[in-house]
């Protein structure tokens, strides 16, 4: 098996968001500025390589684009209330508020918008834009998403079962 990795000072996205806690509690709003690395596994195809970096990178970035500078809110978690007007998105816990322009925000569909989710959220975008317009044949799509210095969740999304 081969693989590259694609990682730059330009991979990156800000973003506002808060996640809940084990003990019913809930984080203040607060932002950071992440950072991508991909790894992209798979054979060699008939140009003698896993994918093209170049290709592969600019999937990513889009990728990249549409979060930064938004709140990332969870369309799928149990006790966050999402609702979205026509200019603006309300949202609730317990007795928290929050209502937001709607432009400036990313509705995902997360249970919380944990580093870990959102690296699987990014994964699986990447993989699905790979598909529609390469001709990788993937086995393996690997992110890691930094959400400040020595802090980082990796997700590993395979398209085969591991040999």
């Amino acid at each position: 098996m081969f693989s590259i990795r694609i990682a730059s000072d330009d991979l990156t996205f800000s973003a506002g968001h808060f996640i809940t806690l084990e003990s019913g509690q809930c984080e203040h709003l607060h932002g950071h500025s992440y950072r991508v690395m991909a790894e992209i596994h798979g054979p060699l195809d008939e140009n003698q390589y896993v994918v093209d970096f170049v290709a592969a990178r600019g999937m990513l970035k889009t990728i990249l684009v549409e979060l930064d500078h938004q709140v990332l809110l969870p369309a799928q978690h149990p006790v966050i209330h999402v609702s979205t007007g026509p200019k603006e998105v309300e949202v609730t816990f317990s007795d928290h508020r929050w209502v937001f322009p709607k432009e400036n925000c990313l509705i995902l569909p997360l249970a919380n918008t944990t580093t870990e989710l959102l690296a699987e959220y990014i994964g699986r975008r990447l993989m699905a834009e790979l598909n529609a317009h390469t001709h990788a044949q993937l086995e393996c799509v690997r992110i890691e998403l930094g959400e400040g210095t020595g802090f980082s969740a990796t997700c590993e999304l395979r398209t085969t079962l591991p040999k």
